[in-house]
């Protein structure tokens, strides 16, 4: 398991065109019979298939210029346009925020040193392009994710899925429970299979607000854990009656005879907002007093997941002493000891919680006697 390494890259999880002399050749409004420019329609399906959301920045006009992509066949393929006069670290920075994105997770490419400089000074962490180097971007490392998961292919939809629901609810006169339960939600519980581990490592390095250690883990350690009957590897994924939300969270557990130790709960930052978090919680909880045994979690604070932090003390983590912390310690299957990062043990002593409200929940059951036999693919 690792954090992302210093010489590598972060991934771009969304690049912001320019239009006028980058997206498309001339300019709108001088009245240019624009065109794409040569190799872009490549670029945006190919950023596209990767998984990796596009949106546009330009000063224009907003109804010809966003007429003028749909002429192109491209408007599908960007989400939250900002079209207009204003700064563009402002407009960039309001795509961040609606995609609930870090600065650091987009990328601008654009003909202009000057409006490149404006944005690098307001949001230093955006990485900017020139026009130019538009046909190079499918070999950049940062737009080369190793694996492409058939979530990653349907992130497009199912972001603009999202902002179907955000509109509804808007409209919603009902309470925000209420809205929840109109929405018909199911949040699905499962062990992964060989053919998912994909999915559950993306999901462990693109997470960051709702990820308890911030630890990337690769292929090899995920099947290394599916094989270690002592580990469960699970996956969650989330629906509703907009469409499929897609794998939407990782759960790395080792189950001991007095104590479970959970050393990942990760979940998109997409779901917070429909409480998955806490389901997952209170879900191992249950789950955990059941069994009868006490619930320890890592947890190791970095510069974005303090709401992680709070959804364990909320739901009763603490600090309090208890000989299972020595015992999980001294399991020689457990691997603290060479963990890499420092991290925090909570405790928990385990009690029953009430099922959720607000979604349906389809989940195993871990305290069965044939757990540590189940098929895992």
């Amino acid at each position: 398991m690792s954090a992302p390494g210093r010489g590598t890259p972060p991934p771009v999880k969304c690049l912001v065109w320019d239009l006028d002399n980058t997206l498309w050749n001339g300019t709108l409004l001088e009245g240019d019979d624009v065109a794409l420019a040569e190799g872009v329609r490549d670029v945006i399906t190919g950023l596209d298939a990767r998984g990796i959301l596009q949106s546009v920045c330009s000063r224009n006009d907003h109804d010809p210029a966003w007429a003028r992509l749909e002429a192109l066949g491209v408007a599908e393929y960007f989400v939250v346009p900002q079209i207009g006069w204003g700064r563009k670290s402002d407009a960039v920075r309001r795509i961040a925020e609606q995609l609930n994105f870090a600065p650091s997770a987009l990328a601008l490419i654009d003909d202009q040193p000057a409006e490149r400089a404006e944005v690098a000074h307001g949001l230093p962490d955006v990485r900017c392009y020139p026009a130019e180097h538009a046909t190079t971007l499918l070999t950049l490392p940062e737009f080369s994710p190793r694996t492409v998961t058939v979530d990653a292919r349907q992130r497009r939809s199912m972001y603009q899925a999202g902002f179907r629901r955000t509109d509804e609810q808007a409209r919603f006169t009902g309470s925000d429970e209420d809205f929840l339960r109109s929405l018909d939600l199911v949040l699905g519980i499962t062990r992964a299979t060989p053919e998912e581990l994909a999915r559950v490592e993306e999901l462990t390095l693109r997470t960051s607000q709702m990820n308890a250690t911030g630890v990337h883990y690769p292929d090899h350690v995920l099947r290394d854990l599916l094989a270690e009957p002592r580990h469960e590897v699970l996956v969650t994924t989330l629906t509703d009656r907009f469409g499929p939300h897609g794998a939407v969270g990782v759960i790395l557990l080792a189950r001991h005879p007095g104590s479970w130790h959970l050393k990942l709960l990760a979940t998109s930052c997409r779901v917070v907002a429909f409480g998955v978090g806490t389901v997952l919680l209170n879900w191992l909880c249950d789950q955990a007093a059941r069994a009868g045994v006490h619930l320890l979690a890592d947890f190791r604070p970095t510069d974005r997941n303090r709401m992680m932090e709070i959804a364990y003390r909320f739901a009763g983590f603490d600090d309090a002493p208890c000989p299972c912390r020595a015992a999980i310690r001294a399991d020689p299957h457990e691997d603290g000891s060479a963990h890499p990062h420092p991290v925090q043990l909570l405790h928990l002593a385990a009690e029953r919680r009430q099922p959720p409200t607000t979604l349906r929940l389809n989940a195993p059951d871990l305290t069965a006697p044939d757990v540590t036999s189940d098929a895992r693919g």
